[in-house]
C-alpha cells in the first residue's frame, strides 16, 4: 500500500508496507476530494502512536505558508510564504490598513476620519499588538486589548423569536449595545470604565508549591449614559492572535462537524458541538469559526465586526458610521461621521474592507521549534495521554474548494476542534451567544502559543487573561477538561514540566 505525506509545498510519496484499511473511508464527507486525495489526507492525520521522534512535516505548523523568518517580536506578522508576488503585495496594503489610526471627524485627513463616536481602539493594531494576543490592563493602564461584551436575556416574544431563527445571537443591552465602549471622541461622554479585582483560588500540586490562580472580577463605574439594565450579563475577552486564521477558515465543515459529540455518545466525557450561525451575505446557517465563542463564520464578517464595535467605523457590511452607538445615545448617533460620497459610501469602503480581510487571512504561522527535543516529545505524549488532544484536535488538511489557492489541500497543525465545550463555573461568564451556554467557550488554536511572551511581552492566557502562564491556563480548565486538568495537577513535576516544554514548543 501507499502512503502519501504533505511536505512544505507538495506531497511526497513514501512507499511502506501496511496492512489494508479496515471499516468506513473516515474521510467519506469530504466532497472536495477524489479518492486518492482522501487516502493521502487520511494517512497523514492519524493521531501518533510513536512518540520517540517528531512526525513528518511536524515543523511546518502552518503548511506550505509556514513563516521561517527569525523569531523575534515580529514573529505573527510575516505573511504566508506561498502567496504569489501580487498576493504578497496586496498583503502589505492591509498591513498598512491594519496598522491605520483613524481620527475623529471632520479632519484634513478625509480619507481616516470617521473614528468613533464611540470606541475601544483607534487601530486594528491597538487590540492586535504584533498580530498577537491581548492582555489585561497593567495597574495604572486603560483597557485596549480587553473590551466588555453586554447583553441582556430576551424580555418579549421579539426577542426569543430573533434568537430562535438567529436573526441575533444575544439581545444588547438597550442603552451601551452589545460592547462596553471605554473611549469617545471629543464632545462625547464615553460609556464609562471598569476595575477589575481578583479572587484567590487555591490549587495543589503534586510535588510542588500551591498555585494561586486569580479569579477576576468585573465592577463598571463612571457610566455616561444612566444606568445599565439590571439583568445585564457581562463578559470580558481579550483580542486573540492572528495567525493562521485563513487555514482555520480552509478547514472543510465536515472535519469540524465530524468532531461533533453533543450528547457524549461515546462516553468519553467531552461533549464539543458545532456553533451555527447565520451568513451575514446568504442568511444561511454555517459553522461559526471566530471569536471566543464561534459566533463569526468568516474572517470579512469578523473584521467588519471589529471595525464597527471596535473603532466605530462603517464599511459595505456593517454600514452604519456610529457603530455600536445606540437609540438610546442619540447624541452619539448624530456626531459627524467619516462618510464621504467621493471616497466611498462607508467610512471604510472597499477595497479596505477587502484588504484587511485579506490581511488577517494570511499571517503566516511560525515554524515550530525543539521539535526533535526529547522533553518535548515526551510533553506531547502526555498531551495526547491525558486527553487535551480530544478537543485541541492536532492536525487537518484543508479543503481543496479554498477561496485562496495558497490555503488549498494543505497539512496544517492547529491544536483546536473549532467546537464549543463547557468548560466549567469558574470559567463561565453567564452569558449565553447563540448555541453557545454561559458556561461553554471554543477551543482555541494553540499554534504560536509558546511565542506569546516573546512577541506580546507578556504571559497571559484565557478569554480574559486571567491565566499568568501556560500552566495556568491548564489549570483553569473545568467542566469537560476537569478530568484532563487532574491528571496534570497529580503528574510527577518533571512530567508537568515536560508538557508546559511541548506548549512551549507551539
Amino acid at each position: 500500500m501507499t502512503r502519501w505525506f504533505f511536505g512544505a509545498s507538495v506531497w511526497a510519496l513514501i512507499v511502506v508496507t501496511l496492512a489494508p484499511a479496515q471499516g468506513a473511508d473516515p474521510l467519506s464527507h469530504r466532497d472536495d476530494l477524489n479518492t486518492t486525495d482522501r487516502a493521502k489526507a487520511a494517512s497523514v492525520l492519524v493521531l501518533p502512536n510513536d512518540f520517540s521522534k517528531a512526525e513528518l512535516f511536524e515543523p511546518m505548523a502552518g503548511g506550505a505558508g509556514t513563516s521561517k523568518k527569525r523569531i523575534n517580536r515580529d514573529a505573527f506578522s510575516h505573511s504566508n510564504s506561498n502567496l504569489t508576488f501580487e498576493e504578497e503585495q496586496t498583503f502589505k496594503v492591509g498591513n498598512g490598513l491594519f496598522k491605520k489610526m483613524w481620527a475623529s471627524s471632520p479632519s484634513s485627513t478625509l480619507a481616516s476620519d470617521g473614528l468613533g463616536p464611540l470606541y475601544n481602539a483607534r487601530s486594528c493594531q491597538g487590540c492586535h499588538l504584533k498580530d498577537g494576543r491581548g492582555r489585561p490592563p497593567r495597574p495604572g493602564e486603560e483597557a485596549v486589548s480587553l473590551f466588555l461584551r453586554l447583553s441582556i436575556p430576551p424580555q418579549t416574544a421579539a426577542h426569543l423569536a430573533a434568537l430562535e431563527t438567529k436573526e441575533l445571537l444575544s439581545i444588547p443591552e438597550p442603552t451601551y449595545g452589545g460592547q462596553f465602549q471605554a473611549f469617545a471622541v471629543p464632545g462625547l461622554p464615553a460609556e464609562g470604565r471598569f476595575d477589575i479585582s481578583y479572587q484567590d483560588i487555591i490549587v495543589s500540586l503534586k510535588g510542588e508549591e500551591d498555585v494561586v490562580l486569580k479569579k477576576p472580577v468585573y465592577a463598571l463605574r463612571d457610566l455616561g449614559y444612566g444606568d445599565m439594565h439590571p439583568g445585564t450579563l457581562i463578559s470580558p475577552r481579550v483580542a486573540p492572535p492572528m495567525i493562521g486564521l485563513g487555514l482555520l477558515q480552509a478547514i472543510h465543515a465536515g472535519d469540524i462537524e465530524a468532531l461533533a459529540d453533543p450528547h457524549d455518545l461515546d462516553g468519553d466525557g467531552i461533549s464539543g458541538k458545532v456553533s451555527y450561525v447565520r451568513d451575514p451575505n446568504t442568511g444561511d446557517l454555517v459553522i461559526g469559526r471566530f471569536g471566543w465563542k464561534a459566533s463569526n463564520p468568516t474572517i470579512r464578517s469578523q473584521t467588519a465586526g471589529a471595525f464597527s464595535g471596535d473603532i466605530g467605523i462603517g464599511s459595505p457590511d456593517k454600514p452604519a458610521p456610529w457603530g455600536d452607538c445606540t437609540e438610546a445615545q442619540q447624541n452619539c448617533r448624530e456626531m459627524p461621521h467619516g462618510d464621504q460620497e467621493h471616497l466611498g459610501p462607508t467610512e471604510a469602503p472597499d477595497p479596505v474592507l477587502d484588504l484587511v480581510t485579506f490581511y488577517s487571512e494570511n499571517l503566516a504561522v511560525p515554524l515550530r521549534r525543539n521539535v526533535d527535543s526529547p522533553e518535548v516529545l515526551r510533553g506531547k505524549q502526555l498531551f495526547h495521554d491525558v486527553g487535551c488532544a480530544s478537543c485541541h484536535r492536532p492536525k487537518y488538511v484543508t479543503s481543496r474548494h479554498a477561496e485562496n489557492p495558497a490555503h488549498r489541500f494543505q497539512l496544517i497543525w492547529p491544536y483546536t476542534d473549532l467546537l464549543l465545550h463547557d468548560m466549567g463555573e469558574d470559567l463561565a461568564d453567564g452569558r449565553p451567544v447563540g448555541d453557545a451556554t454561559g458556561r461553554e467557550w471554543q477551543t482555541p488554536p494553540l499554534w504560536g502559543i509558546g511565542l506569546t511572551e516573546t512577541v506580546n511581552d507578556h504571559t497571559r492566557f484565557m478569554h480574559d487573561g486571567r491565566a499568568q502562564s501556560l500552566l495556568e491556563a491548564v489549570l483553569w480548565h473545568g467542566g469537560e477538561a476537569a478530568m484532563a486538568r487532574d491528571k496534570v495537577t497529580n503528574m510527577e513535576p518533571a512530567d508537568r514540566k515536560a508538557l508546559i516544554a511541548f506548549l512551549e514548543s507551539l
